[in-house]
């Protein structure tokens, strides 16, 4: 920990997401899954744009997200990092302290049993890290800029996963 109490890092949302396409089948499946897995309901994510070649238009939903926070995202994210051995790779870091990574099959998350209904599905995941103060980005009066000084670089990220999580870090 730091001297100073407004540069400890700390975990704002885990944020889990299934992408279906057109495919509403699949979508359903991952609607359960996520449901299954963080035992929350999941969203429905929606399109905005139309894409003539892949056959979307505005209003169609296309996947499904699930955001976790505070507590549940910390006992979350420790379950979710076991399904990848806790290796991360460097690449999967941005110069924001935000980290996404992938889960190639659910049922390699401790506490999570097959389902034939659902089948075989991965799903991604993105952890936001922030430290106290990142609240004058989100406020409604007088929104402010993070400071360069107080943003939180790739490897400052690196080191908080590393010692909170027990996770390696590979380089590419």
């Amino acid at each position: 920990m730091n001297m100073n109490p407004m540069k400890d890092i700390r975990i704002e949302k885990v944020t889990l997401n299934i992408g279906a396409g057109k495919d509403q089948a699949k979508l359903e499946k991952g609607m359960a899954l996520l449901n299954a897995v963080a035992s929350a309901t999941p969203v429905k994510t929606i399109t905005n744009k139309r894409i003539q070649e892949w056959g979307l238009r505005p209003g169609l939903p296309i996947g499904c997200k699930l955001t976790l926070r505070k507590e549940r995202a910390i006992k979350m994210l420790p379950r979710l990092l076991e399904a990848i051995d806790n290796r991360l790779r460097e690449k999967q870091f941005d110069g924001n302290g935000n980290i996404a990574f992938g889960i190639h099959e659910y049922i390699e998350i401790p506490g999570v049993k097959y389902d034939p209904k659902i089948g075989i599905m991965g799903l991604e995941v993105c952890v936001t890290l922030e430290r106290p103060g990142f609240r004058i980005k989100r406020r409604k009066s007088m929104a402010r800029r993070i400071p360069a000084r107080h943003r939180i670089s790739k490897q400052e990220a690196i080191n908080f996963m590393s010692s909170n999580f027990n996770t390696k870090v590979e380089a590419e």
